[in-house]
């Protein structure tokens, strides 16, 4: 029997993919768990618009991600620091940090995991620092650290 899988299931399939199985092992198993559909055409039709529609979705926010690239390339977050004697900063900037102050002087939101440099700003100046917005979209936000008037 042909069934097609609603959820991965280890050692036969990814989801949406058909697959061939035994009429018991399918009735018996998958089905009644809930873990595939028997193939048919109506459910082949179903199939097709989930794709379809998840196509859409992918293409919709891929877009969204690159306007978000575009204006993150254009913005400089600032930040100013204490420093030593020597001209070195006290603490570092966290990603958490960046992340709040674009959120609150810019209006974007993203989240501090998405940073592909997980390292901290530890240094007066600038660092420009990669963000993983979607699949294949990276940004990239200026960061200026400044030394606080004393």
């Amino acid at each position: 029997m042909k069934v097609i899988l609603l959820q991965d299931v280890k050692g036969l399939g990814k989801k949406d993919a058909t697959v061939e199985v035994k009429d018991g092992y399918a009735n018996n198993f998958l089905i009644r768990r809930g873990l595939a559909v028997k193939l048919t055409d109506g459910s082949k039709a179903v199939l097709n618009k989930q794709q379809e529609d998840r196509a859409l979705q992918d293409a919709e926010n891929r877009k969204k991600a690159q306007e978000v690239a575009s204006k993150l390339d254009s913005i400089q977050v600032e930040f100013e620091a204490n420093t030593g004697s020597d001209g070195r900063m006290f603490g570092t900037i966290s990603p958490k940090q960046i992340e709040e102050k674009l959120k609150s002087s810019f209006g974007i939101t993203i989240d501090k995991r998405k940073f592909i440099d997980h390292t901290p700003v530890d240094r007066i100046g600038y660092t420009k620092l990669r963000i993983e917005l979607y699949k294949g979209v990276v940004g990239t936000v200026t960061v200026h650290v400044k030394e606080k008037a004393k």
